[in-house]
């Protein structure tokens, strides 16, 4: 399925208003997370948004679909298929992001940068249905799946994310401690 610039998909019409508004706001990045989080909670979609090809996944690395970008390049909204044990480096982003489970179990690291290092910060598994925000500085972290099938996630980006290729800022490669 090729994307079109501004092309809703079914089963994220309601979502995409929703994130619009949240967007249209102009409140700083965190707040913005939150409010496109409370968004993605209540008008959560199912697996069904991605084709049935685009769930099956990759066997040698997570994938990313990009099912929509808003037309002046404010906000994109993707889907990530992990097979199990698929894994991310550990990296930070360029913008707000806000993510939730479809399918599956997703395990997040947290981790700070103290200099030369690595600290852990925290940990989490993220089950269906559970929605998470966040914003730069401060947004560290490594995610895999975790559980025994393939894990299906919606990721909300505070960019065009077809023009700058990945979400990704920066991956560390820095020693973890802690």
């Amino acid at each position: 399925m090729t994307l079109v610039l501004g092309a809703v998909r079914p089963g994220l019409a309601d979502l995409v208003a929703g994130v619009r508004t949240a967007v249209g706001r102009h409140a700083g990045w965190r707040q913005t997370a939150e409010l496109v989080a409370g968004e993605l909670r209540g008008h959560l979609p199912t697996p069904d948004v991605l084709t049935a090809e685009q769930r099956i996944g990759d066997p040698d690395r997570y994938l990313s679909h990009t099912l929509y970008v808003e037309p002046d390049g404010s906000f994109s909204v993707v889907g990530l298929v992990w097979r199990p044990g698929q894994i991310t480096p550990i990296h930070d982003h360029v913008t707000w992001c806000v993510f939730a489970v479809l399918q599956g179990v997703e395990h997040e690291e947290l981790y700070v940068e103290r200099g030369d290092h690595l600290m852990r910060a925290g940990e989490n598994d993220n089950h269906v249905g559970d929605v998470s925000g966040f914003a730069p500085p401060g947004d560290i972290h490594r995610v895999r799946n975790s559980g025994e099938h393939t894990a299906i996630s919606l990721h909300i980006y505070g960019t065009d994310i077809s023009r700058v290729d990945s979400s990704v800022r920066r991956c560390y490669d820095l020693p973890v401690r802690g």
